[in-house]
């Protein structure tokens, strides 16, 4: 038997792209060690704060497991893992691809970080569901995008004995049509050129994302100061847009402290203020929306909040992860918006309701001793700083509100019912905000609902 490597390869730069064969059968990868794997996978900090992923990559494992992979498919797992009705129409309802595409990503990271020992690892291939075990040295020993099979070595070719005139008229019509080929070849790499689209696959469109994401230029994309989140509740200072250009605050900070001695307490604060910290939540929503720019043509460029300046949002297209108390930036938009979320530093955030409409309250409350932990998150789509663009700002009270509002945008289901609603008689998509309650489970969002919205002119 000899080895026949077929290149099959659509994506190099994706290690999900590759097609993989699964490995055979050892002690280390029987059914009850494979389930203590998925169970170890769940439960590490990667997955902790992702119940949507979780119950997932349980479901599918689950019937894999079970020798039931021919029922793993895109119609089942939104109807059982996402409550969707029986016979959805799945081609709308992008909830299980979207879905799919963050537990790929966050495998790898497991895989990257937590389960780097591992000895086997879960993959998902591209273009399916059903989850593949496969040893740790067979994924790292395979050579990228090739397909490995077992082939027949061929019996020594037949020699079949060509006459002097077909060799001679071979040789004769052999240059010719080696000119004709080779003519076609430059016309069509000539045409290539010239009209690319004809080859390339006419990218998707979405009624909400195509205005963020476009061919002409990547959009910025700005991760959120996880360590200024943190000076704040240490310091109990509020550092606003100002002072974070200024960056005073990272050069020795003032008034009281709360804990510790003053002197190792200062070079704390210090210390934690020139960190370079985001969570892991944004990198998952970072790494989601690279997937949606490219799903659209378009690509994102990833910037750190405190690397920015002002005429930096004055071009183009932008997203904003994360409340003030982690990106100042937002102060830019606040005078266009009707939401304002407030941080005391003490725990409790608030959402301050500038003009209130009948029927709602001028502020709405998330206490920390609420039993209910009740959270909110803001979706923001507005103009950009110079009219030239779009910005839309993904904030909330909290983490968890956050991811609340990424998911919200994320689900077609529930942001295509909400743009219809809001869509003008020219059919153009206004500029809009919206606030959204959810509850805080574990650090991550469970199901939210809009409270109140507001379009703009």
């Amino acid at each position: 038997m000899s080895k026949l490597f077929v290149d099959t390869a659509t994506d190099r730069g994706t290690p999900d792209a590759r097609f993989r064969r699964p490995v055979a059968s050892s002690t280390a990868e029987s059914e009850p060690a494979r389930r203590e794997l998925v169970r170890r996978i769940v439960e590490s900090p990667t997955f902790a704060r992702s119940e949507r992923l979780s119950t997932l990559l349980t479901y599918i494992c689950d019937l894999a497991l079970k020798g039931r992979e021919s029922e793993i498919n895109e119609q089942r797992i939104g109807h059982e893992v996402f409550e969707r009705p029986a016979g959805y129409d799945s081609s709308a309802d992008g909830i299980v691809r979207s879905q799919a595409s963050r537990l790929r990503q966050r495998l790898d990271l497991y895989f990257q970080h937590e389960g780097a020992d591992e000895p086997v690892r879960i993959v998902i291939p591209r273009g399916g569901y059903v989850p593949v075990f496969e040893t740790q040295a067979a994924a790292s020993s395979e050579p990228p995008a090739v397909l490995l099979l077992d082939a027949v070595t061929p019996a020594a070719p037949v020699h079949t004995p060509v006459s002097a005139g077909s060799a001679s008229s071979l040789r004769r019509w052999f240059a010719p049509a080696l000119c004709v080929v080779l003519a076609l070849l430059l016309a069509t790499l000539w045409i290539y050129d010239r009209h690319p689209s004809i080859s390339a696959a006419t990218p998707a469109s979405h009624h909400f994302w195509s205005l963020l994401f476009r061919n002409s230029q990547p959009t910025l994309v700005v991760a959120p100061d996880s360590g200024l989140v943190l000076y704040h509740g240490a310091s109990g200072q509020d550092v606003n847009l100002s002072a974070y250009l200024d960056g005073g605050y990272r050069a020795g900070p003032d008034g009281a402290n709360r804990i510790g001695p003053a002197v190792p307490q200062k070079e704390w604060l210090l210390n934690l203020a020139n960190r370079r910290y985001t969570s892991i939540v944004d990198l998952e929503m970072i790494l989601h929306l690279k997937d949606r720019a490219r799903s659209l043509g378009s690509d994102i460029t990833v910037r750190y909040a405190r690397d920015l300046r002002p005429d930096d949002f004055k071009a183009g297209d932008v997203i904003l992860l994360g409340s003030r108390e982690a990106d100042p930036w937002d102060e830019l938009f606040h005078p266009g918006i009707n939401f304002i979320l407030e941080d005391d530093y003490m725990g409790d955030f608030s959402v301050r309701n500038r003009n209130p409409r009948p029927g709602e309250p001028s502020r709405w409350d998330s206490k920390s001793d609420d039993p209910q932990h009740r959270v909110y998150g803001l979706v923001a789509f507005l103009p950009n700083l110079g009219g030239n663009g779009n910005a839309l700002l993904l904030e909330g009270t909290g983490m968890s509100g956050t991811q609340a509002a990424m998911d919200f945008v994320s689900d077609d289901t529930l942001l295509l019912p909400f743009i219809q609603k809001i869509r003008l008689s020219d059919g153009t998509l206004p500029h809009f905000e919206l606030l959204l309650e959810t509850h805080n489970m574990g650090a991550s969002a469970v199901r939210s609902q809009i409270l109140a919205w507001r379009t703009m002119k």
